[in-house]
């Protein structure tokens, strides 16, 4: 910095000094003092801290003409989902909204997908997913089990951009000590404060986002994780007998998804080497990517479409894995009851730690 008076206390952030009685720089606010090497030191380090580069290297391929030849596209009139298949599919019905659909466009504009999990479940096992998700939940209404039924099963490869990348991350925090002591007529409290500084590297392989906007993200994030050692390279040979959904959610908008969870997942790495303060409060995250890449690949997931009560419920089944997810009518009356029992087991719960408390004093 070109001017002493540039720098911030790092503790309390008031603007600091030189004091030529201490010969040394001190705050005027919180009177905390500082040696000209320790702030020097401390600036380099903002500065480290300060960078972020989280941008992303496109790698992309695209349909050669016999591709092409071998699979068929629609956009379903109604939900406007765009549905991949092989060629010899002539009509099906929409696996989104279930209305009937036929394959009468040809598949352009999109780019083809690097990889591929192909199905290990079949459609008998999605049953059995489903009668096993609905087991043990108090909530459900008892009729649902019995009365809801399965309107159609689809075997559906799903669109997902995969992230590689290396991190450089260099981490800031505020770490607070509090001490405590008496000498029989007082009582004191030291409060010293600490900048914590953390920087290091991690290694993040296969990150996947989900690039449809027609499959709820929270519903394909309970669906991970997905084996991607099992993985091959494309080809349209593994459509026959499934559809694929077409992605309408592109790389570049998935960014922002990828990137919020690196940085989440960094930030509480690094925070968990922190340890022995009474208060830790992050300041500064610079997080750069190296070698950042992104792939394009389809998963196997089973869509269930079923009604019940003349509502339509959609769960998903990890077509390699088993795993399973959807949303769940709750029996209200139930929901109350559990509620109501909550409730008075809190109260009883302070009622007698007020009592002992009452004994005890």
């Amino acid at each position: 910095m070109d001017s002493m008076m540039e720098y911030k206390c790092p503790c309390c952030g008031g603007a600091i000094g030189f004091d030529s009685a201490v010969q040394k720089m001190k705050c005027p606010y919180c009177d905390t003092e500082f040696e000209m090497d320790t702030l020097k030191e401390y600036d380099e380090e903002l500065k480290k801290s300060a960078q972020e580069d989280m941008s992303w290297e496109k790698k992309s391929s695209e349909w050669e003409e016999e591709d092409e030849n071998n699979v068929a596209a629609f956009v379903c009139k109604s939900c406007g989902g765009e549905i991949v298949a092989d060629k010899n599919t002539a009509a099906t019905s929409c696996p989104f909204c279930d209305n009937p659909v036929i394959m009468t466009e040809r598949l352009a504009g999109s780019l083809k997908p690097d990889f591929v999990i192909p199905f290990k479940l079949d459609k008998n096992a999605a049953k059995e997913g489903m009668k096993k998700h609905l087991q043990g939940k108090k909530l459900l209404p008892k009729a649902f089990k019995d009365e809801n039924h399965i309107d159609e099963i689809k075997g559906v490869y799903v669109p997902f951009w995969l992230f590689d990348a290396d991190v450089d991350a260099n981490m800031r925090y505020k770490g607070t000590r509090i001490r405590s002591w008496s000498d029989g007529r007082y009582r004191y409290t030291e409060t010293s404060y600490f900048s914590i500084l953390r920087s290091g590297s991690m290694g993040f392989d296969v990150i996947p986002v989900d690039g449809s906007s027609k499959m709820p993200n929270d519903m394909m994030e309970s669906l991970e994780p997905f084996d991607f050692s099992e993985a091959v390279d494309f080809q349209t040979a593994y459509l026959a007998g499934y559809l694929a959904d077409k992605y309408d959610v592109t790389a570049e908008e998935s960014e922002e998804r990828v990137n919020t969870r690196i940085k989440g997942s960094v930030e509480r790495s690094f925070a968990s080497t922190v340890i022995g303060y009474s208060a830790l409060i992050p300041e500064s995250c610079g997080i750069s990517l190296k070698n950042a890449e992104e792939k394009y690949a389809l998963f196997p997931v089973w869509i269930l479409n079923t009604t019940w009560n003349g509502e339509k419920y959609v769960f998903a089944m990890n077509g390699q894995t088993g795993k399973f997810a959807g949303n769940l009518p709750v029996d209200k009356g139930a929901y109350h009851k559990w509620l109501w029992g909550l409730t008075a087991a809190v109260g009883a719960g302070f009622y007698l730690l007020a009592t002992l408390i009452h004994y005890l004093f």
